[in-house]
């Protein structure tokens, strides 16, 4: 099914977050700067909305290091709670604090509020945690000293976002990133429940908010500067980001990704916030798309990385299921396949559906087109024309289309009733890798296209009346 949940579900919003950062940990990614006088070193509140990449392995959020002595940390355990913990300093040696709710799903957007203020008398006011809105559930809590005064705002420590000063790289997104020096505030500062649906937390415009003497406001807005205090304090140094890792991204309209934890059977890997996948070798293996799609016209492109036979880019109604379930074998998979050094084909349910068909291979981008509502399916390679002289703007004449089953009559053992995009193996004793692109690419795009509605960015231009797969198109647009 598809996974839109939380604040995923937010079509329109009175506030929009144009934009994020994309960390991937294998980068070493991260930003700091270091302050050169103290700010209110009790009272403060750190927001930050994130989604996550890769789980599994402790991953830092903010670090406030004063030296191996000094440091103050919020985190993401390798069991996927939130965690406080401090090391020294004034709030209380070695305290802890550890949620019970757990951040384990790689398709939403979490808004995470640390609230401070030691000069509370009562003890469990002192540091309070929330996420989307309403405050942690807690697994361990430790009292943090009346008046103590810790390392977050202090002179001469560094303020890491997106590790710890020894390591533990965050992977994922980061958008709206603040810290409001002198200032414990309600997440009710930076966000709201949805009027028209209750439960879902969105975003609110916080550049009004008094930021103190230290505070800071990361947007991500400038590509050429990630690191940018758009309050205009000292900007933040980068380090391993790129101008690609600026994304469209954002808790107010969320892009597809592939998903992780729909990996079980094919143990491929992940990387760039979930975009490029690396199949494993003689596996049949492929990974699909977060979002699934039940009406509509979608498109995407896939990025090849080797020249590897059997590259297989389509779309399917089920994840990999085993060792010869790859894309394109069973009933309601499909898949553009370049078979072998001379002969690239489209399948589907298991058989050839066209032969013949133009061969790609390493830098090469696969552009795929689905018109759910039709039963459609299209294909091309790179700027060409569609192969088998096709026409996506065709409608239900299907003009050298590919004819895909209707989702209404699902009788697969494998089948969902959704289809999504998938990318991986068909069979080869080598691996594969793919950069897949919703619209929110972590390569480099040299014509940049949008879909008709704005969204997206992509190699090639967006047949007409298709559109990127983000919460934004969803609802009375398809999907």
């Amino acid at each position: 099914m598809p996974l839109i949940l939380g604040t995923n579900s937010i079509k329109d919003t009175a506030y929009e977050v144009a934009n994020s950062v994309r960390f991937e940990d294998g980068d070493s990614p991260s930003m700091y700067k270091t302050p050169g006088s103290s700010g209110n070193r009790r009272t403060w509140t750190f927001s930050t909305w994130f989604k996550r990449g890769n789980l599994g392995s402790s991953q830092w959020i903010l670090d406030a290091y004063g030296g191996s002595s000094d440091e103050f940390h919020i985190y993401i355990s390798s069991g996927n709670a939130i965690g406080i913990y401090t090391i020294g300093g004034g709030f209380g040696s070695n305290l802890s604090i550890s949620s019970s709710n757990l951040v384990r799903d790689t398709s939403a957007w979490y808004h995470l509020v640390v609230r401070c203020d030691t000069t509370q008398g009562t003890a469990s006011n002192r540091l309070r945690v929330y996420l989307n809105g309403a405050e942690v559930t807690y697994a361990s809590y430790s009292n943090f000293t009346e008046n103590g005064e810790g390392q977050v705002s202090e002179s001469g420590t560094k303020h890491w976002i997106g590790r710890r000063n020894a390591g533990d790289y965050f992977d994922g997104y980061f958008a709206e990133t603040v810290l409001v020096d002198g200032s414990s505030l309600a997440p009710t500062s930076f966000g709201e429940y949805d009027s028209d649906s209750p439960q879902i937390w969105k975003p609110i415009d916080v550049s009004g908010l008094t930021f103190g003497t230290n505070g800071f406001y990361l947007d991500y807005e400038d590509s050429s500067n990630l690191g940018n205090d758009a309050n205009g304090g000292t900007d933040f140094t980068e380090a391993n980001l790129a101008a690609t890792d600026q994304c469209q991204d954002s808790p107010t309209n969320n892009f597809a990704t592939l998903n992780p934890l729909d990996n079980y059977h094919a143990g491929g890997t992940f990387a760039q916030g979930n975009t490029y996948y690396t199949s494993v070798s003689s596996k049949h293996d492929f990974a699909v798309s977060t979002i699934g799609m039940t009406a509509g016209k979608w498109y995407a492109e896939f990025k090849v990385h080797q020249d590897t036979d059997y590259n297989a880019i389509g779309i399917s109604d089920h994840s990999y299921q085993g060792s010869n379930q790859e894309i394109s074998e069973d009933n309601y998979s499909y898949a553009f396949v370049n078979y072998d050094a001379s002969n690239s084909i489209v399948r589907g349910n298991g058989s050839t559906i066209l032969s013949s068909m133009p061969l790609f291979g390493n830098g090469d981008i696969v552009c795929v087109a689905v018109d759910i509502t039709n039963s459609k399916l299209y294909f091309r390679k790179n700027g060409d024309a569609w192969i088998n002289s096709g026409d996506p703007t065709s409608g239900s004449t299907g003009t050298g289309a590919v004819s895909i089953q209707d989702l209404s009559s699902v009788s697969s053992s494998y089948g969902q009733g959704v289809y999504f995009f998938g990318v991986g193996l068909w069979n080869t004793s080598a691996a594969g890798s793919y950069d897949a692109n919703f619209g929110n690419p972590a390569f480099a795009i040299s014509s940049s296209n949008s879909d008709a509605n704005g969204y997206g960015n992509f190699e090639y231009s967006v047949p007409s009346g298709y559109l990127a797969l983000c919460t934004k198109n969803l609802g009375s647009d398809g999907g």
